[in-house]
């Protein structure tokens, strides 16, 4: 077994939580009835499944109606995108340059369909502003996204204030869907979906000690699925419900998402802050360091970065050079988001205007719950170590 001591690829994968997926699996055996059932083992599912939607909302802090299990966090993506083509007539989206391939892929894929994609970019840093995303929107606009916290850069979108532009913007008018993925985003820094005003945000199991293959959608509002099926989960996402993974990904919930109700994740939190603060600081003393976006070093900007994300290049070493070279000491990072990593391009950095030599050494540093402060350090040795060999 691959040991996860040195593992700086979470934004990739979390290391699966044994406990909760074995707590999972139990349940599943216990509940083992089609939910849709209305014999008694059907009703038997059909609770532990409702339990499970519970366990979930209160978690995220809504009502239970307003959740809905899906295969993960690209299909939570997909449905309110895909739910757009489902209404009549034609029209656009607003999709954020530094979406994940989720959306921006899909998001051409409509075009296929007679849809607009209007594409917004960020700025330097690799904010989208809320005030480009208002100018963005049309009279014909049915849907806008805008990923809370960046996969490659760890940039926290101000989605309570592109929430509020939106509204602004259309005061009067038919205001489109606003969604969010927040799969960087859970138990990664605290969610306010109530307060930040969106219509549906996507979560993925696997990225906070799940499974594979199950995720979330929040929908604050009704929409009308494009895909259709049986029925489950209110018509939103048809198929037999997997209920093993809605129970593991309840518990991940519960038991990672930080919220002042658990305070051992708060404590997490604020502890992973002041290690990334080091890490930052030691990796800009190495000759030939750059943090992407540059602003990463600014006290200024420290609260508007994930601390579980870092984006750095070095000069002279392409990142899948330095992320092999790494691999073969037992330290494992990546250059990007694992969803793209058979393609050379990177429309993230393309959109920020990063430089191509920066570009091509572009790496990414990601950690988890289980990341300890002596492995952050050791990484750095380890850094050190190959800079120096491929640089003299």
């Amino acid at each position: 077994m691959i040991s996860t001591e040195h593992y700086f690829d979470w934004a990739a994968t979390s290391p699966c939580d044994g406990q909760i997926l074995r707590a999972a699996l139990e349940e599943s055996i216990e509940h083992w009835g089609n939910p849709s059932s209305i014999h008694e083992a059907g009703v038997d599912a059909k609770k532990a499944l409702e339990k499970y939607r519970k366990t979930v909302a209160t978690s995220l802090g809504v009502d239970s109606k307003t959740i809905f299990f899906t295969s993960g966090g690209t299909e939570s993506d997909h449905i309110p995108l895909l739910s757009m083509l489902s209404k009549p007539g034609k029209g656009s989206v607003v999709v954020s340059a530094i979406e994940h391939p989720a959306l921006r892929e899909m998001s051409r894929m409509i075009q296929n369909c007679g849809w607009k994609t209007i594409t917004v970019a960020p700025d330097k840093n690799g904010f989208i502003q809320p005030d480009s995303i208002a100018s963005a929107i049309q009279d014909d606009t049915a849907m806008v996204t805008v990923m809370a916290v960046n996969n490659e850069t760890g940039a926290i979108q101000a989605v309570k204030e592109i929430s509020d532009a939106i509204k602004n913007s259309r005061a009067g008018k038919r205001r489109p869907l606003f969604h969010v993925d927040c799969v960087q985003a859970a138990g990664k820094i605290p969610l306010k979906l109530s307060d930040w005003g969106v219509d549906s945000a996507a979560f993925s199991a696997h990225k906070i000690g799940g499974p594979r293959g199950i995720g979330v959608l929040y929908l604050s509002r009704q929409i009308d699925s494009f895909l259709r099926g049986g029925g489950q989960e209110g018509g939103i996402r048809s198929g037999t419900e997997n209920l093993f993974g809605a129970a593991a990904v309840s518990m991940c919930m519960e038991k990672y998402l930080i919220r002042s109700s658990n305070p051992e994740s708060e404590k997490r939190f604020d502890t992973q802050k002041k290690w990334t603060e080091s890490f930052i600081k030691a990796i800009s003393e190495i000759k030939g360091c750059t943090l992407i976006p540059n602003c990463r070093s600014s006290d200024d900007f420290a609260e508007k970065f994930s601390p579980w994300v870092v984006q750095a290049a070095f000069k002279g070493i392409p990142g899948q050079v330095m992320e092999r070279a790494l691999s073969t000491e037992g330290f494992y990072i990546s250059t990007g988001s694992a969803c793209s990593s058979g393609r050379h391009s990177r429309p993230v950095l393309d959109s920020m205007n990063i430089s191509p030599g920066e570009k091509e050494s572009a790496v990414r540093f990601s950690f988890g719950w289980g990341t300890t402060e002596s492995a952050m350090q050791e990484l750095v040795a380890r850094i050190k170590k190959i800079v120096g060999q491929f640089n003299g």
